[in-house]
């Protein structure tokens, strides 16, 4: 699940807005009330939501932002002078007062586009380096001179031994190249 971390000026608001969020089934990783402690969490994650207030005592919200890796979406809970203020089309304004509607769908939408993010990235093939290339193309072509193999059948050779085995493409290629060797 994707962490979220509460960063606000006094703690009894960013604890409200986790109890808030707890109830609704959201997993929160921190409340903090500093933009250094935020930094120091998200260290140890790869992607997250930061729900924020508008200033802290060590820096402001836009300095966050900066600070924010890719991975991270910001939503702001301000004022509307803040929220209109705000330039940035990267983070998500809900203005203040709050009304919880609005802020468990606003987290809920945040949530979705982090996770189509997650499985865009999961579904984009890898990039093999050169020297992965180089010793695919050499077991396909020992395969098909030793076996009179075209490089479809070769190469789906391959990659049917690595699922059998468990064994990435690159590891069963270097197998094939060993046992031709021998």
């Amino acid at each position: 699940m994707t962490g979220i971390v509460i960063v606000f000026p006094k703690a009894e608001d960013g604890k409200s807005i986790r109890n808030l969020l707890v109830r609704y089934g959201y997993e929160v990783t921190a409340v903090c009330t500093l933009g250094s402690q935020v930094q120091n969490h998200i260290d140890l994650m790869n992607s997250g939501i930061i729900i924020s207030g508008y200033k802290y005592a060590d820096m402001h919200y836009r300095e966050l932002k900066e600070f924010l890796p890719e991975g991270f979406d910001m939503l702001l809970l301000a004022s509307d002078r803040v929220c209109a203020e705000c330039a940035d089309p990267d983070i998500i304004c809900v203005s203040m007062p709050l009304k919880v509607q609005d802020l468990v769908s606003t987290v809920e939408m945040m949530y979705m586009n982090q996770m189509r993010r997650k499985k865009r990235l999961r579904s984009k093939p890898k990039q093999r380096t050169e020297a992965e290339r180089k010793i695919l193309s050499e077991a396909k072509e020992t395969l098909m001179e030793r076996n009179h193999m075209t490089e479809e059948e070769a190469h789906r050779y391959i990659q049917k031994c690595s699922m059998d085995s468990g064994t990435s493409l690159i590891e069963t290629a270097e197998m094939v190249l060993a046992m031709t060797k021998l």
